[in-house]
C-alpha cells in the first residue's frame, strides 16, 4: 500500500494512505520518524532505524551506531557514516555504499 503521509497528532503519528485515508497509526514513543518512502516510512530509535509499512507493522531494524539519516527515496533510505553513503532498503539489506 502507498503512503502519502505521516503526520504527528498528539502522541501518535497516523498514516495515510494515496486518497487521503488514515489506515494506521504508531505511538510517538516508537521513535522520531526521519523519512517517508512510497509504501514505508523510517522511525530512529536508539541506536536504531526501523521501517514499518503502511499498515504500521515493523518490517525491519537497522543498526544506526554513528549514522545519520540522509533521506528517502522510493523504496530505499539513506544512512551517512562517516564519509559514505550507504542505501538500504525497507526490508533493512544494504543495496549500495558510495563516497560522500
Amino acid at each position: 500500500m502507498e503512503i502519502s503521509e505521516v503526520q504527528l497528532l498528539g502522541s501518535y503519528y497516523q498514516v495515510f494512505d494515496a486518497r487521503g485515508k488514515k489506515v494506521s497509526e504508531l505511538g510517538k514513543s516508537n521513535g522520531a520518524l526521519c523519512g517517508i518512502g512510497s509504501g514505508f516510512f523510517v522511525v530512529e530509535r536508539g541506536n536504531y532505524y526501523v521501517t514499518y509499512d503502511a499498515k504500521s507493522r515493523k518490517i525491519a531494524e537497522v543498526v544506526a551506531f554513528q549514522s545519520k539519516f540522509k533521506n528517502t527515496s522510493g523504496s530505499t533510505f539513506n544512512l551517512i557514516h562517516g564519509n559514505q553513503i550507504i542505501s538500504y532498503d525497507m526490508n533493512g539489506k544494504k543495496v549500495a555504499e558510495r563516497c560522500e
